[in-house]
């Protein structure tokens, strides 16, 4: 009976901490896609900004996490941002 008992608070602890510990890797994982995407869409951006309007906004950390964050707004934010720079 004991065992049981010991068992069932063991498995309970474990599917808690399993959803403790898998939180901020869906946290990380979710950035990284935006972040990608972002890139995405800056060399987007990049490549029509330079076929035609001689325009182009650097790709690094910051720019893609504004990008991959915010999406489309975001990119909007890096031209306008660049325009005024």
């Amino acid at each position: 009976m004991d065992a049981l008992i010991f068992g069932a608070l063991g498995l309970i602890l474990l599917v808690i901490l399993v959803k403790f510990f898998s939180w901020p890797l869906k946290v990380l994982a979710k950035l990284l896609i935006n972040g990608v995407l972002g890139v995405i869409l800056l060399l987007i951006t990049n490549y029509i900004g330079q076929q035609f309007f001689h325009f182009t906004i650097g790709i690094n950390i910051i720019t893609a996490l504004i990008a991959g964050f915010f999406g489309i707004p975001g990119v909007i934010f890096l031209i306008v941002f660049k325009l005024f720079l």
